[in-house]
């Protein structure tokens, strides 16, 4: 095998990017990705921190963030599996990334920057959601915002709706090979629409 070492050989194999590619970095929210921030209700953020790395999804029945200002956006932190291995993360390192996704656009926008996490009362409050508050909320300080390339999304067909994934392993599946059996994995299925729904937020 053949591994790549070096930067030099890495930019000798790709090249130099594109003028698009270059131009299109801001360092804060510009009008138009102000606007497709905000559109977005779906992202991916990734952290690092001693233990290694996490890439985790985040969704909402709105904007997944607020825009606070030009720099800085906010995110409730929502129920999920209370592993909290991002939010480990972001307490120790704070480096972050940020991919949002709008269903149907072929398209993502990239923030990286650093996040810290806080239970300001001001911030809490503005994200309740049907007497639910959010326990902390991660606050991200943007160091630079880019749209990335759409080959990703129309070479993977994310969006086309298709039907050839009617065998995928369910949770429950999963949860019943991880525990040899022991964990009821259809029980779990069942079960699980209606716990979603009562804890949503």
């Amino acid at each position: 095998m053949t591994c790549i070492t070096t930067l030099d050989a890495l930019d000798a194999l790709y090249g130099a990017p594109s003028e698009a590619a270059r131009v299109k970095v801001a360092q804060q929210l510009t009008p138009t990705y102000a606007r497709w921030i905000t559109q977005s209700r779906f992202c991916l953020i990734a952290t690092v921190g001693p233990d290694g790395t996490d890439c985790s999804p985040r969704g909402d029945d709105g904007p997944v963030v607020a825009m606070l200002d030009e720099t800085t956006l906010a995110m409730p932190d929502w129920r999920g599996n209370n592993r909290i291995d991002s939010l480990r993360n972001i307490v120790q390192d704070g480096r972050i990334s940020v991919t949002f996704m709008v269903p149907g656009s072929a398209n993502v926008v990239r923030v990286n920057g650093r996040a810290r996490l806080t239970t300001a009362p001001n911030l809490i409050t503005r994200f309740e959601r049907k007497g639910v508050a959010p326990r902390c909320v991660i606050v991200i300080e943007l160091a630079e915002v880019y749209i990335q390339c759409a080959r990703a999304i129309l070479r993977s067909r994310l969006w086309s709706g298709g039907s050839e994934h009617e065998d995928l392993p369910s949770v429950g599946d999963i949860l019943a090979e991880r525990t040899d059996g022991a964990l009821d994995g259809r029980a779990f299925d069942t079960a699980w629409a209606a716990r979603a729904d009562g804890t949503m937020w």
